[in-house]
């Protein structure tokens, strides 16, 4: 423990005033609209975290000598590696196969959101760093296997990677206004689709086509817009689709209620009706401050062909350039989304394994990984959908 603070932990992210939370949020780069208090504590208080999911959630507080609330992040204990994509599903197999337990591990991360961002809140750095050492000394203290901190920050990254926490990158796809350095932004989504080589052009205006043929049309929702009914519609649509994937929603109507009533100006529906029927519906997060939209949830109670693209992509990106938004993330993983104008991009994460031997075949196995990944991300920018080189 730091000198100048005092460490508690807490059992829920609604233990501590929202306005408190809220404080040392804004007093922190790089956070998102996912670290916000309401989006947290309503994952607690609907069920999605909590027990018998396998995401118990552990704040972690520092107070200086005022007692004042310094710095905080919120940890979970994992019985699993479900909705964290970063995949240590492998590491869990070889501690099994060695008589050594993998779970309980611990996380910080936010559940179910592959979205980069700072996770550790504090007034100051030095604060944030004193939060970072005492996680560290939760992790050994509690005969955690591992310890694992997902979609990082960069400035986050690097501190962890001062504490000799093993770097991990993944890749996900992001659309960007401007696409890239000296080059101008798109107007408008005529402009965007002319910037995109032909093939790629005419699948999009193509897939557009089907939709509207279709008799689909769209209306974008936000914040207050978005009724009960529209809520009801879209967990519905939701829970379809984990169900056509034979898995089980991490998410639930409560759930989205919350958010829908608690944090209005973050939400943008869009929902897809055809001969005034609602058939499916997008769910994007908004981060005014930024300019950054987050698509997270989709779902369709109705089979069109090419739906998922408009409501996920295609819809998405024309409201960002109508109304000035320059980021699109298009969520985890698909190098599908490229043929759509998003690009690569690295995403970072760190980890600790309690286990000497584990520790240095896991590094062993990340340097292996990197180095194949920085040769299929480079691959991946010789494929950019743009007409040329951006």
């Amino acid at each position: 423990m730091d000198e100048d603070f005092r460490t508690e932990l807490l059992d829920a992210v609604g233990a501590l005033p929202a306005a408190q939370w809220d404080a040392l949020a804004q007093a922190t780069p790089g956070t998102t609209p996912f670290q916000r208090h309401a989006w947290l504590s309503a994952l607690e208080r609907t069920g999605c975290v909590g027990a018998n999911t396998g995401w118990q959630p552990v704040v972690l507080a520092l107070r200086d000598r005022s007692d004042q609330v310094a710095a905080a992040c919120v940890l979970y204990v994992k019985s699993h590696s479900y909705g964290e994509y970063v995949f240590d599903w492998a590491w869990a197999r070889a501690h099994a196969e060695h008589g050594l337990p993998y779970y309980p591990k611990l996380l910080l991360a936010v559940p179910f959101t592959p979205v980069g961002g700072a996770k550790l809140l504090g007034r100051d750095a030095t604060a944030r760093k004193a939060l970072l050492r005492s996680i560290l000394a939760v992790a050994e203290r509690s005969r955690f296997s591992s310890f694992h901190a997902l979609f990082l920050d960069p400035q986050e990254a690097q501190w962890f990677d001062a504490l000799g926490l093993l770097p991990r990158t993944t890749i996900q796809f992001h659309w960007r206004n401007p696409p890239a350095d000296n080059t101008a932004p798109w107007a408008d989504f005529d402009a965007f689709l002319c910037s995109l080589r032909h093939d790629k052009r005419k699948k999009i205006r193509q897939e557009q086509r089907q939709v509207r043929d279709a008799g689909v049309v769209f209306h974008a929702l936000q914040g207050t817009a978005i009724t009960a009914a529209d809520w009801a519609f879209f967990t519905r649509c939701y829970d379809t689709t984990y169900a056509l994937h034979g898995s089980s929603p991490y998410l639930n109507h409560a759930f989205f209620q919350a958010i829908g009533q608690e944090m209005p100006a973050n939400c943008l529906l869009f929902k897809a009706e055809r001969d005034g029927k609602p058939i499916a519906s997008s769910l994007v997060l908004l981060d005014p401050q930024t300019r950054v939209a987050y698509g997270r949830y989709w779902g369709a109670v109705e089979h069109v062909p090419a739906l998922h693209f408009d409501a996920c992509y295609y819809q998405p990106i024309a409201w960002c350039l109508e109304h000035g938004y320059t980021t699109f993330e298009g969520g985890a993983q698909g190098e599908h989304k490229m043929a759509r104008g998003l690009q690569p991009v690295a995403t970072q994460s760190a980890h600790w394994l309690a286990h000497p031997q584990f520790a240095r075949a896991i590094e062993d196995y990340l340097e292996r990984e990197s180095a194949a990944l920085a040769d299929h991300q480079q691959h991946l920018r010789e494929r950019l959908p743009f007409r040329e080189a951006q």
